[in-house]
Order: C-alpha cells, then sequence, then structure tokens
C-alpha cells in the first residue's frame, strides 16, 4: 500500500465475483463479511444456462440473477471465497458461480489516522 497524490493505492488485494439465483446475494455478504470482507456492491442482471434452455419449447428463458463484487485483501482472499461459496450453496447445480481475480491495483479513501497506522507498521 502506498499514498501518492493524495490517492492511495491498494497491490495486495483480489476482487470476488459472486452470480446467484435472486434472493440470495443478502446471505452470502453476510458470510463474506463475518469472514473479513469490508463490504459489498451488489447490482442486478439476466442471464441463461442449461437449466432454462431446457424449458418449455426448448427456449431460453431469461433468470434474474445478483451479482456480488468484494474487494478483499489478499491474505483474506481464500475464506472470504470459501464462506461465499457455501452460504450461497454453490456446490448445488444452477446455484450459481463465483470467481477471484487478482488485482494489480485499487483506489479508494481510508482516514488518515488509520492510513498513518498501516503505513507506520511497514516501516
Amino acid at each position: 500500500m502506498s499514498a501518492n497524490n493524495n490517492i492511495t493505492v491498494l497491490t495486495d488485494v483480489s476482487l470476488i465475483t459472486c452470480i446467484v439465483q435472486r434472493g440470495m446475494a443478502d446471505d452470502i455478504v453476510k458470510a463474506a463479511q463475518e469472514a473479513g470482507a469490508p463490504g459489498a456492491t451488489i447490482h442486478y442482471g439476466q442471464g441463461s444456462g442449461m437449466q432454462e434452455v431446457l424449458g418449455v419449447l426448448s427456449v431460453a428463458v431469461d433468470v434474474e440473477k445478483e451479482v456480488l463484487n468484494i474487494v478483499v485483501a489478499n491474505d483474506q482472499a481464500d475464506m472470504v471465497y470459501e464462506r461465499m461459496y457455501l452460504a450461497g450453496k454453490l456446490d448445488t447445480p444452477g446455484m450459481g458461480m463465483m470467481y477471484m481475480t487478482k488485482l494489480e491495483k485499487a483506489a479508494t479513501y481510508i482516514a488518515p489516522d488509520i492510513l498513518e497506522r498501516l503505513l507506520g507498521d511497514g516501516k
């Protein structure tokens, strides 16, 4: 982590993206936060999968989805990922999918007192 030109750049973070059936996001976010995630961004989308294609007359049906994005420190990423997977019941066919991407860098506001503590620990 470094502070340059008033931009705080986080370099040891990953993005976890989870796509699930509508109505599942709250339980998954709760599990992620209990595992150390700071929060989540949720948005909605539509998608189709094999189960929908095999429906009436083999016509693909659009299904509403919730898409969760969580940025988490790399040292917490595996634990958060596992908890989200279990909370979303992603071991069940048709429940959704998730993936994790290492981020080169991310930027956000961090209060000066917290930033000083974090940077002070690295000296």
